[in-house]
């Protein structure tokens, strides 16, 4: 049973050697690497030696009970524990996502509705970021592009987690989040007090380690510099700071305006272009392999409809998964667990179905 631990058990025994060398930890980028496998390979170790244990404790009981059927009496405990245990590792088994402990660029966009779809935007901003503080994850605002009420037609935000294990990774959780968001509730600026449907956009993507993980050619770059503005083109700065990048081959364009320096603005940009780059590359991969895709309930389609925030019933549902709850007050706090719970239990369901 469970045949494929052994050669993960002594990847584990490997990577421990290679821990311990401090010529992996001069290589930032190699030792992030090793320490997320690593930390992955130490739940399935736990979980192997719990099963293991559980085992060994219950055909001992079993052995004793042919004699003194007072030890009989424990055997139905110790066989849910050895169940337990086994469905335990049996989910950790289950091939995890490689980005899963990779920091992310998130990206939230107005959309249908106008000032509303804004307004939502720096709504779903600041659930975010009160969802990251609760987890320990650190946020940074790279850009944002306000709108006349207050609200956001473009905001990009950086999500770090210090963590090494995967599972506790900031993609691991946040990558379910792209799509489209719709939200019912009756606008500020609607004077009749009649419901309206508004839809935002959100954007994910796994941030590189590295620089030089993604090659990029300078000569492919067209960067233009001009002078950034606030909402309804009020001038907010004197310089031409604002920068906008072009990838030429891929035609993917990124613009950034919120430091006051050209060269902070220019740092920012090739972060998220590198960022989207890293993504580009991922989706062409899964394309090739769409077979394995369709197990997982993550999507690249970002014009899918993912959820919907309902605010006269105070309802929020996922329409992949199926999850409703009637807490959207805290939810929009960044009470985000059970939502987010919900998709990872659906996605690792799917990829279970897809072992057999």
């Amino acid at each position: 049973m469970f045949e494929s631990v052994a050669p993960l058990l002594a990847e584990h025994e490997d990577l421990q050697v290679q821990l311990a060398d401090p010529a992996v930890h001069a290589d930032a980028a190699r030792s992030k690497r090793i320490n997320r496998r690593y930390a992955e390979l130490s739940r399935i170790r736990a979980a192997y030696e719990q099963l293991a244990s559980a085992t060994e404790d219950l055909d001992a009981a079993r052995e004793l009970a042919r004699d003194d059927e007072a030890f009989a009496e424990e055997i139905p405990a110790l066989e849910e524990a050895a169940e337990t245990a086994t469905e335990k590792l049996r989910r950790l088994l289950i091939p995890r996502d490689p980005d899963d402990g990779r920091d992310v660029i998130m990206e939230i966009k107005g959309g249908e509705g106008g000032a509303e779809s804004a307004l939502f935007a720096a709504d779903l901003l600041r659930m975010y970021l009160h969802y990251a503080d609760s987890k320990g994850w650190k946020t940074e605002l790279l850009d944002s592009d306000e709108s006349d009420l207050g609200g956001y037609k473009n905001v990009q935000l950086a999500v770090k987690s210090n963590s090494t294990d995967p599972a506790q990774g900031v993609w691991a959780h946040l990558k379910y989040e792209g799509g489209v968001h719709r939200v019912q509730r009756v606008p500020v600026t609607e004077s009749q007090g009649r419901i309206h449907t508004s839809t935002t956009g959100v954007l994910v993507f796994p941030e590189a380690d590295e620089p030089e993980e993604v090659d990029i050619n300078q000569n492919d770059l067209k960067i233009d510099v001009y002078r950034s503005s606030g909402p309804g083109g009020q001038s907010v700065n004197t310089t031409d700071s604002a920068v906008r990048i072009t990838h030429i081959p891929t035609g993917i364009v990124v613009s950034m305006q919120n430091e006051k320096s050209q060269l902070q603005n220019r740092e920012a940009g090739m972060r998220v272009l590198r960022a989207r780059l890293l993504a580009r590359q991922q989706e062409e991969a899964a394309a090739a392999a769409s077979d394995q895709r369709k197990t997982q309930i993550r999507t690249m389609d970002r014009s899918e409809r993912i959820r919907t925030y309902n605010f006269p019933e105070n309802r929020i549902a996922d329409h992949r998964t199926g999850f409703k709850a009637y807490n959207l007050d805290a939810v929009m706090n960044g009470s985000l667990d059970d939502v987010i719970a919900s998709c990872i239990a659906f996605d690792e369901e799917a990829r279970l179905a897809d072992l057999g």
